[in-house]
This record gives C-alpha cells, structure tokens and sequence, in this order.
C-alpha cells in the first residue's frame, strides 16, 4: 500500500545541450519539462524543469517499473530537477544543483567525451558537494557496437580521478526506453539519502516563482503567487505566515533597498500530490497569498523562505575562502586561472542566488566582495565563482565557502 507522498529526493539530470535530459525526464516521469514558448521554439531547456515519478517494485518479477498496479509495491518517490545543458545557461544549472542531492549525468554515445558542459556539469556537482552519481551512456541507438565501445572507453578516461570515477555507466537510448529498469534498479540501490534537520527553523531555496492565471479569469477566481523550491531544513505547513527574503526592490534616497516579503501558505504540493505539510525532501510547490505580479516570470530566484521573523538580515558584502580551479571550465581552450584581484567584476552564485560582485580585498587565502544583489547567507555557503573569457561569456574559474563572523 502506498504510504509515501512527498519525494524523498531531489535527482538532477546534468549533462552538455542535447544528450537527452528532457528525454530521460519525459521517459522516466511523462512529463515534457520544457514547456516554455522560447524552450518549444529552440528545442532546448532554457529554465529549470521539474516533475516526479514513483518507483515500484513488481511481486513476481522483482524487477524495478514506473507503472503502479495490483502486483507492484511502491519503493520510493523521487523529484527530478532538469537542467539546461547549453554554456550560456550554466548559471542556471548551477542554481538547480543547491537543491539537489544526487545526480544523473548524461552522455550522448554519438558525440566525443567530453564535450564542454559534460565537463562544466561534472566539475559543478562537485563543488556542490554531489558525489552520489549514475552516468547513462544515451543514443545507443544510433551508434554501432564498436562505436559504442569507444565512446565507452572515452568516458571511463574521462571519469577517472572525478567524483564519478566509480559511479556505474549504464548504455542506454532514453528515446526508446532501452535499458530503463537497469537505470531504476540502480536509482533504487544507489539514491540512499540521508535525514534532514526536520526540527529546526525551516529554510526553502526558492528555484522557480510563477504566476498560473490565465488571461481572461475573472478577479474572484485568481489565485496568489506561487514559489517552488525544496526545504533544506524544517518543515512547513498550510495556514503558516512566511517570509521572503531579501523581497522587493525599491529606491530610497537614490539607494537600492529591499522589503521582506510576508504572506501566507495556502496551500502546498509536489507534482499533483498535495500536501498537508513539507519536510525537507523533493520539490514543492507553495501557493501563497501574494500578488501574482511578484512572482511571475521568476522573479523570486533565489530569495529564501522561513517562518515569519526567523531568516537573518541580507548583505550586500561577503567573504569567502578562496578555491580556484587550475583551469578554466566549460571553454574550448585551456585557459590558466589567474589569481583574483582587487576591483576585478565576478558574477557569483551563492545557494540558488545569481548575482554580479566587485572584489573590495582578496588574498591568496580569502576573498571579500560587495555584492550587486544582497543575499541571505550562513557560515559555510558554499558560493560558484565566475569570471569573464572569450565572447564576454562567464565561466567557473573556482569556488569558496562563505564565512559568517
């Protein structure tokens, strides 16, 4: 009998533009993620897409389905974060990866390994700290055996000495479902996650904000805002007073200024499923009583929510150890990093918060910057460092984590 309600995970789908991650999105849970009218029109994912699937176990068989029935017993639910795979919308997948806790990386069978996001992704998840992998070998299907075998080889080079370098390699065609209940099999064996601080202050990194009225409704009919994310700690129910922070811009005496957001949860749901409350886990989905104007179009990325007076104040200013990579990710040409220094323009990604940074001081061990956007932090926010190369396009050139006096 099925008792699980709320995913218990958040499983990023990662890898370079076109290796199939909306596919496997679309194989594993029916739900074509890219469904934004830019997205449709380029045939490539442009925001974070979200959707769940359930995982069963079949009586007789024992092997691993999607398709709940009389002989199946639920396993465990999953919430799938896909990310683009496109260089210019790094940032975006690097935003997704805060919330989550495990990770599929795909690579296409009729390309060369590695191309530059399968690279950039990797790197990525282990800054994130995501260590829990499985690689799928996709588009078997239009390859010949001895093909395959040596894409096979170039990825087992390319993984060695990463985080994946033990992480199982399954062939796969996600276009054609082939190999889909090794893939289950290993998600089931591989995917434990661990309990979260479920007693402490809940605190949700919004990854999505969105507005689900539709042109023409009547006003008694519109509904609030919605913001969608995953708790990384606590929980929260329906009828709770939240907050949002650092909330709505405005001028004051030429200043930029920020106002937290108060309002109420009307409601919460993964996926179809609704939800009395929320722990930390798969992504939800809040319903709240705010003007829809604030959260369309992803307006609240990567602002934070908590009960009502409990989130600290936002900084324009942080600072943080210094971990600068050899080389540069995601280009074409291996490019030296250069030390950081002072004044220098970096855009920065702190939690699900992109923003743009002036570096006030730096030394070979830290780094402080003044911040464009403010931004909620704790001791040991682990924050992405770009920096400008070829094209005026921003690249990872290292990491830090934030230090809170």
């Amino acid at each position: 009998m099925e008792k699980i309600i709320q995913p218990s995970a958040n499983i990023g789908i990662v890898g370079h533009v076109d290796h199939g991650k909306t596919t496997l999105t679309k194989l594993i849970s029916g739900k074509w993620t890219d469904t934004h009218s830019e997205e449709i029109k380029r045939g490539i994912t442009i925001k974070l897409g979200y959707s769940n699937f359930a995982i069963y176990k079949n009586k007789k068989t024992n092997k691993y389905e999607l398709k709940k029935n009389k002989d199946n017993e639920l396993i465990n639910k999953y919430s799938i974060v896909d990310t683009p795979g496109h260089e210019s919308l790094i940032a975006t997948m690097i935003s997704g990866a805060a919330v989550m806790d495990c990770a599929i990386l795909i690579i296409s069978a009729d390309e060369e390994c590695p191309q530059p996001q399968t690279r950039e992704h990797l790197k990525t998840l282990e800054i994130s700290g995501i260590n829990n992998i499985i690689v799928i070998q996709n588009k078997i299907d239009l390859v010949t055996k001895e093909e395959a075998i040596e894409n096979y080889k170039q990825i087992k080079k390319f993984l060695k000495g990463t985080i994946a370098e033990k992480a199982p390699i399954i062939p796969m065609s996600a276009e054609h479902g082939a190999n889909l209940d090794i893939l289950l099999k290993y998600i089931v064996d591989l995917f434990k996650i661990e309990k979260k601080e479920e007693d402490k202050e809940p605190l949700m990194y919004i990854i999505r904000s969105f507005d689900i009225n539709k042109p023409g409704y009547k006003i008694e009919d519109i509904k609030g805002g919605i913001i969608g994310g995953t708790l990384k700690r606590g929980k929260l129910k329906k009828g709770d007073e939240i907050e949002i922070k650092p909330g709505i811009q405005s001028q004051k005496d030429g200043r930029e200024t920020y106002t937290p957001i108060i309002t109420e949860i009307k409601s919460i749901s993964s996926g179809k499923d609704k939800l009395n409350k929320a722990k930390p886990g798969g992504s939800i989905a809040i319903l709240t009583t705010l003007d829809p104007y604030l959260t369309k179009t992803d307006k609240l990325v990567g602002h934070l929510v908590g009960l009502k007076g409990t989130l600290p104040e936002p900084t324009n200013e942080i600072t943080f150890e210094n971990k600068l990579l050899d080389k540069v990710i995601g280009t074409k040409e291996d490019f030296e990093v250069k030390p950081i220094i002072q004044n220098e323009v970096f855009m920065l990604i702190i939690n699900s918060l992109k923003t743009v940074g002036i570096v006030k001081k730096t030394n070979p061990k830290e780094t402080t910057v003044i911040l464009k956007k403010p931004v909620i932090i704790f001791d040991k926010d682990k924050v992405v460092i770009f920096r400008r190369f070829q094209g005026n396009k921003w690249h990872i050139i290292g990491h830090g984590v934030i230090k809170v006096n």
